[in-house]
């Protein structure tokens, strides 16, 4: 029988990404789409319409298909999904495939259902849904198969998930709608209240993604944001110091750990017993942030890890899934 070719999907809130079997990732981009509003038509996607956000007139529309780890926008998301398939089509047939499409826990059944029929809309028979916490543990470097468990903290874009797996599934899992597009939230209002300056979503992200810190550094580091005076409405630029930016972070992350608290608090002891020798993996764009280590393990009292790759974790671990599909055996084999 001949073999099906693999195709993992990490829809992520803020990234897309894809990959292939025998090709690898062939599309890491925001998730992101631009419509020409008259004609209904894609006229962009990824890098290209992410560019476009904030600068638009009448005749586009940019948007994110995915808010705070649910789908906000159906149309959006089916047509960067379809934009992926048309360039997967083009290097390889579709005919004999599987797809895997890995999504936040929070989306309902009926979106689950609308992405799989996308999938097969394009051709494409065999489509199963896994949530992202679990390919994001395998992609870590991480065993799920055996009975050893292993608690992951997984914050994307949309939302922060905490889960804890053992036996190639997860056991237990919460998710709080508190993660990367929330921090570039609470920056816009923090310089909207204290400098005067209304900036928009992608300055925020710059912010957040060049000075952003849990460490209380003595040498402080600054940047330079531009946006609209609030008081003359003309153009205007002002600097953020890190230590500004570390005032923001601190409330977001306590939320964060409570979370982490409140799943290790209805942790059967078992398990509760293997956390304390494997410790917590953290993956996801929030990883990246200088200090979360310390400042987790601060706090919880157990050893962390920061995963090496944790911005491909996800689309990492679908290639293991698609190997092991359906296998909930200890240590599978091909």
């Amino acid at each position: 029988m001949e073999k099906k070719l693999g195709i993992g999907i990490d829809l992520g809130t803020t990234n897309l990404l894809v990959y292939v079997q025998g090709n690898g990732i062939i599309f890491n981009e925001p998730s992101v789409v631009a419509f020409d509003i008259e004609t209904g038509e894609v006229i962009a996607a990824g890098e290209d319409a992410f560019s476009m956000i904030g600068k638009t007139h009448k005749k586009i529309r940019v948007s994110r298909p995915l808010r705070e780890g649910v789908i906000s926008d159906m149309d959006a998301a089916k047509a960067l999904l379809r934009h992926v398939f048309e360039r997967v089509q083009n290097m390889r047939d579709f005919k004999n495939s599987k797809c895997l499409i890995c999504c936040p826990s929070e989306i309902t059944q009926i979106e689950r259902e609308a992405m799989k029929q996308l999938a097969i809309e394009m051709g494409i028979n065999d489509v199963f849904i896994e949530e992202e916490i679990k390919a994001g543990a395998i992609g870590s470097g991480v065993d799920i198969y055996t009975a050893n468990a292993t608690m992951v903290i997984d914050i994307g874009g949309g939302t922060t998930d905490v889960g804890v797996l053992s036996l190639g599934d997860v056991v237990l899992s919460q998710s709080i709608r508190v993660a990367g597009n929330y921090i570039d939230q609470e920056i816009v209002k923090y310089v909207h209240k204290t400098h005067n300056l209304v900036i928009g979503q992608r300055t925020a992200e710059r912010v957040k993604m060049e000075i952003s810190t849990l460490l209380d550094e003595e040498e402080e580091k600054f940047i330079r944001v531009s946006g609209r005076d609030l008081v003359s409405g003309l153009p205007s630029a002002t600097k953020i110091s890190s230590k500004e930016v570390r005032k923001i972070l601190l409330p977001v992350f306590d939320e964060i750990v409570n979370v982490v608290y409140s799943v290790l608090e209805i942790t059967p002891p078992e398990l509760s017993a293997d956390i304390v020798d494997n410790g917590i993996i953290v993956n996801g764009g929030g990883a990246l942030i200088p200090g979360i280590k310390d400042y987790i393990e601060d706090m919880v009292h157990l050893p962390v890890k920061i995963s090496e790759s944790p911005l491909t974790d996800v689309v990492e671990g679908t290639k293991v899934l698609l190997k092991n599909r359906g296998n909930y055996l200890i240590n599978p084999t091909d």
